[in-house]
């Protein structure tokens, strides 16, 4: 592999902070929370660093501890779009659900966004599993996991039916005979299903990069199906060596099944680092966060993950029974970090409010105190051992902890030689190693 698609940087942008408690850190700024300076702050570090892309969550509700925690997200795809202005190379990636839009207004959004940017659009693809969400939308219940995932395959097919109807070559830009296009190359697409019915074609040309980059971020067994049949990369949580590298092997090995090379898919899972120029420092600050956090904001958090399961009445300084937890199998939000945390259970048995203190900082993510050389130890384990293609940074608190990561985590991971000391391309599809797609209706030479 060239240096260029080797190992691959996101940083998962939040508000102040992974950490649930950043915001009262010293140096956390919770008033720029809808201040487009700030995030055009955060992207150009980042873009300094010669990371990949950013990406930016979303989640259709108030959170459940908005008394508590510094909320306020701006809206993803208008937020990237005003990013695309003051940036040049870094990938935007942003969170679109399939539960609650509709595949042509997302297919023209993120369209638009590749256009602004000159082929820098990724889309994170959710299936929207909150009940608050539902209720926003007007739903008396949210759909089963399964039907999720059904209508989400549906949708991803019509998108990129959308965003292949029109050719490269459909604009021909003839002056003199007075045609703008040809409209034997513009297609609608008739498509009938169980889901949707759409005739398109798309209102605008071809994105730059043929098909925005689609992201991934579901970990149960539909959600890794999902995956190995569209997903170009995917943001994943796990604690440990061996669990990565099972979770990379078997998505690895879907994607062949699919017909697909598995080398055009990276894995990313979530990286949340807290650094200190001594091991002592990076664990005085991990505990200085963790002093900030309230039980009552952890236990919100915990339930959420759990359909709402109360964990309220349980003792904070004993261990949780582990058969007091729901299955994860019968949760219909969020199935992979729910085993994720049942996993964590099983494995180290915390005491409750320990546990809280562990989700705290990544809910569910890797956090990892320490320094830049023991950072870089860990990302280079990871990716020379086929658990990873790359990390999708989770800074505890933003932007000083990006800041640090860039400035000292980034250069040791060049020296080593992982890591690019400069962008090759000008897309993310570039960024990532990727082909651009072929359109469906291109004509065979």
């Amino acid at each position: 592999m060239t240096a260029d698609t080797r190992l691959h940087l996101n940083v998962f942008v939040p508000t102040t902070g992974h950490h649930e408690a950043s915001w009262l850190y010293p140096k956390a700024q919770p008033e720029r929370v809808t201040d487009i300076g700030y995030y055009r702050e955060i992207a150009r570090i980042a873009e300094r660093g010669t990371f990949d892309s950013i990406f930016l969550a979303d989640q259709l509700a108030i959170g459940r501890s908005v008394r508590h925690v510094a909320q306020g997200k701006l809206e993803p795809l208008t937020l990237l779009s005003a990013i695309a202005g003051s940036t040049e190379r870094i990938g935007l990636i942003g969170t679109a659900s399939t539960t609650y839009t509709e595949p042509y207004n997302l297919a023209r959004q993120f369209a638009s966004l590749d256009h602004i940017s000159g082929g820098r659009a990724g889309w994170n693809i959710v299936t929207s599993w909150s009940a608050e969400a539902a209720d926003n939308f007007g739903l008396a219940q949210r759909n089963s996991h399964s039907d999720r995932y059904k209508r989400a395959t549906e949708f991803v097919d019509v998108v990129r039916k959308l965003w292949d109807s029109w050719e490269d070559d459909a604009r021909i830009h003839d002056r003199a005979s007075g045609i703008y296009a040809d409209t034997d190359r513009i297609h609608a697409i008739d498509h009938v299903g169980e889901e949707f019915r759409v005739r398109g074609p798309l209102d605008l040309p071809r994105p730059p990069q043929g098909h925005p980059v689609l992201v991934q971020a579901g970990s149960s067994d539909d959600g890794r199906s999902f995956a190995a049949r569209y997903a170009e990369a995917i943001f994943t949580a796990q604690q440990e060596l061996d669990d990565a590298q099972g979770f990379y092997a078997d998505v690895k090995r879907r994607a062949l099944a699919f017909g697909r090379d598995p080398a055009a898919i990276k894995i990313l899972p979530g990286l949340s680092p807290i650094l200190g120029s001594t091991q002592a420092e990076a664990d005085a600050l991990e505990e200085e966060l963790n002093e900030l956090t309230l039980p009552v904001v952890g236990l919100k958090h915990l339930s959420q993950r759990f359909d709402g399961f109360d964990f309220s009445g349980f003792p904070l300084d004993e261990p949780i029974p582990l058969e007091a937890f729901p299955r994860p199998e019968t949760v219909q939000g969020a199935q992979s970090r729910s085993q994720v945390i049942l996993t964590l259970v099983a494995r180290e048995r915390p005491t409750l409010r320990q546990l809280l203190r562990r989700l705290a900082g990544g809910r569910g993510h890797k956090v990892l105190a320490g320094t830049p050389a023991a950072l870089a130890d860990h990302i280079e384990s990871w990716v020379e051992n086929r658990a990873a293609d790359g990390f999708n940074i989770m800074p505890a608190v933003t932007p000083h902890g990006l800041e640090a990561f860039v400035d000292e985590v980034v250069p040791i991971l060049r020296q080593r030689g992982l890591f690019r000391t400069d962008y090759v391309g000008r897309t993310l599809r570039a960024h990532y190693g990727l082909d651009r797609p072929t359109s469906r209706y291109a004509r065979s030479a």
